[in-house]
């Protein structure tokens, strides 16, 4: 079986992620290749996308998120992503034992006692007069029927996991500050969530096998149950199998891939990429080690934005008054500073709206 090493790995990542070269396709389309971008940050997709995108326009994102093409909901691993429409009506049962049993994690002791049948009911009669709310309004509402868990408890479980429900514009369009407000999915997309498959049939589970694999593959089982937060996907795995090619990595894991999927030379040249807090490129893995260094691990999981050098996290990002940012992990070299500087003083205009192209980059460690 062939061995895939660390750096074949992160060039197939780079090229599914579409950062190995900005693609031409249309921001729909990049949303849904992608399988939904974690937005629990709402402005950190706009530049996801940018990264990824030749001539992205933030409008057109927000018009996807006011014309309901796209939707801001939580789904994989619990958290909020930013999704297709198509994607969350035919994913999100799949989802439902998953996201109860994660909010149950957290506040297990503050829901016992409680039905979570009747508690959804309750929700879903309080939520039928059609005005949004936001979390604590919808708990608020309930309070008086179940006081002990307190709002918070109530709150997760209901909008996290219960009702499945989306996050409102102006909520996580361009440049906007909005607070949360609710709504049921099916109510605001007109469309009914699809039902769960018949018992010992699995048709997402292995739709969801097949689509990370084009973005994220070739991958462990580990990983995409890392990426979905899935634990019942062995089946699905079993059922596509046959359509896979097995790999394994330096570590001996049997690593599967789509037999056409993109796996570069890995000697194929990687520029410089800037990427937003929470992205899937580094979080939609058990083993991260394609693309980001074991002693910086935790990055990916603080929120800090990180930047890509020969398609490694190599440094981290922020920006303030214009200006761009850079804090090198490791020494670069001359051409690398270069080309950070290049790709940051992009960012920059990008983010200002052609404004200021200012950025530093501080001096390297090491």
């Amino acid at each position: 079986m062939t061995v895939l090493d660390a750096r074949a790995l992160n060039r197939a990542t780079l090229a599914r992620q579409l950062l190995l070269d900005r693609s031409g396709i249309p921001v729909l389309d990049a949303v849904a290749h992608l399988g939904g971008m974690q937005a629990q940050e709402p402005q950190e997709p706009f530049v996801g996308l940018w990264s990824r995108l030749r001539a992205f326009e933030p409008s057109v994102l927000s018009e996807l998120l006011t014309g309901r093409r796209v939707v801001r909901t939580h789904l994989m691993r619990r958290t909020v992503h930013l999704v297709t429409a198509d994607d969350v009506l035919a994913w999100r049962a799949r989802h439902d034992a998953m996201l109860r049993g994660r909010v149950l994690g957290t506040y297990r002791r503050e829901l016992e006692g409680v039905d979570l049948d009747e508690l959804a009911a309750a929700g879903r009669a309080v939520m039928a007069d059609g005005e949004p709310r936001s979390m604590s309004e919808l708990a608020r509402a309930l309070a008086d029927r179940w006081p002990a868990p307190g709002p918070r408890a109530l709150g997760e479980m209901l909008v996290a996991a219960l009702i499945p429900m989306v996050q409102l514009p102006p909520r996580g369009l361009w440049r906007t500050r909005a607070g949360v407000r609710n709504a049921p999915l099916s109510s605001w997309l007109g469309r009914e969530i699809d039902p769960p498959a018949p018992h010992g049939s699995d048709p997402v589970g292995e739709a969801l096998v097949r689509r990370y694999l084009a973005a994220f593959g070739p991958a462990a089982s580990a990983d995409l149950r890392a990426w979905c937060g899935l634990a019942g996907l062995p089946a699905a795995v079993a059922a596509v199998r046959g359509e896979l090619v097995a790999f394994r990595d330096e570590r001996g894991r049997e690593l599967l891939d789509l037999a056409d999927a993109p796996r570069p030379d890995p000697d194929s040249p990687a520029p410089v990429r800037f990427l937003p807090a929470f992205d899937n490129a580094i979080l939609g893995y058990h083993d991260r080690s394609r693309i980001i260094d074991d002693a910086h691990r935790g990055l990916s999981v603080a929120g800090a934005r990180v930047v890509l050098v020969d398609g490694r996290v190599a440094a981290t990002w922020t920006v303030e008054a214009g200006t761009v940012t850079v804090t090198p992990l490791r020494r670069l070299s001359r051409a690398d500073r270069t080309a950070v500087a290049e790709e940051g003083r992009a960012l920059a205009s990008f983010l200002s709206d052609r404004d200021s192209d200012r950025v530093r980059v501080a001096a390297s460690t090491g």
